[in-house]
């Protein structure tokens, strides 16, 4: 996924978007005997949107603090902790 694209995901307005065209993050389900790139692109298939997203019917936007981390990392850091 390109940069531009990640930078339009996050660009989401939660006030606007269609819950309907969202993921319940309950349903994505990853493979831990899955490598870690395979299970980042798993996960990404799967949440289409990693910065919204719907969690027991509420809409959740994910943002992070200015630093110099990239989602990817940011990625990273979560799946080596399963």
């Amino acid at each position: 996924m390109k940069r531009r694209d990640l930078k339009e995901l996050a660009d989401v307005d939660i006030r606007t978007v269609e819950k309907d065209a969202l993921v319940e993050i309950k349903e994505v389900k990853i493979d831990p005997e899955l490598g870690r790139a395979e299970r980042i692109s798993s996960f990404m298939q799967q949440i289409k949107n990693p910065y919204c997203f719907v969690c027991n019917g509420v809409i959740v936007k994910v943002g992070f603090i200015e630093t110099e981390d990239t989602l990817e990392e940011k990625l990273n850091e979560y799946f080596l902790s399963l």
